[in-house]
């Protein structure tokens, strides 16, 4: 292959100002975790309850956990953010709308949708997991906690919930690098984030390879922190003989 690499590009600038493509790069990296940071706290905290809902003996409980779980897996998620980005703002009451159209700039419109459906999809699959995880507990527990006087709050903040996060420590690594990945997909409803900021230096500069080589690889170095910084968790919080295997 005879291809003339130039990785200069990246300090070359853009005509923008005193901007260069490296500034570029920058910016939508920051964009990128704060989507990730905002989308990975509402699927935790979300995720989380309806993971317990669906473990609870209420029937409607379980019916409302159940039901948030068919309708946001099944759905792709660049529909729900296509969504959240052009249907749902048309619902909203009067006084809103007209601060969502008129006040707020395209991008913070198009980052707090873009935030919501993915915190919202990944939060199904966050259910998932926490279900998992207390299903995975032994009924003799649930049963010795009742036994003792617990009553389910109790019983699930003691004993089940602080077991359970550990056991599913590890799939909900892969839920994280997930999440961040799929923040890839906010380019396609406006936000200036790296991939959409890798397209448009590609465009200007013609130099594809270098600038998607450099996108990779920096989500490389993201999701490999993010899967170090959450094995070292695991392994802090491991209790010897909780999971299968474990030493």
């Amino acid at each position: 292959m005879n291809y003339s690499w130039n990785w200069a590009v990246f300090w070359q600038p853009t005509g923008v100002g005193d901007s260069t493509y490296l500034s570029w790069i920058l910016i939508g990296l920051g964009w990128l975790l704060v989507i990730a940071v905002v989308a990975w706290t509402l699927a935790m905290v979300l995720g989380s309850i309806l993971g317990i809902m669906r473990t609870l003996p209420n029937k409607t409980a379980r019916g409302i956990g159940t039901a948030y779980v068919t309708i946001f897996r099944n759905v792709p998620l660049l529909i729900q953010l296509f969504i959240w980005f052009y249907v749902v703002p048309n619902f909203l009451p009067a006084t809103i709308r007209e601060w969502w159209i008129n006040d707020l700039s395209a991008n913070t419109t198009a980052l707090i949708s873009a935030s919501v459906g993915l915190g919202l999809f990944t939060a199904a699959r966050v259910c998932e997991q926490v279900r998992t995880g207390i299903e995975a507990l032994t009924q003799g527990q649930i049963n010795a906690g009742y036994a003792m006087g617990f009553s389910t709050a109790q019983l699930y903040r003691h004993v089940i919930l602080p077991q359970s996060f550990r056991t599913i420590l590890p799939p909900l690594s892969s839920e994280l690098t997930n999440c961040v990945k799929n923040t890839s997909v906010a380019s396609l409803v406006g936000v200036a984030e790296i991939i959409s900021q890798m397209k448009t230096i590609s465009e200007y500069t013609q130099n594809t390879i270098e600038v998607y080589t450099v996108v990779t690889i920096i989500f490389i170095v993201i999701n490999v922190c993010l899967i170090s910084a959450m094995s070292l968790l695991e392994k802090r919080l491991h209790v010897p003989g909780l999971m299968t295997g474990a030493k």
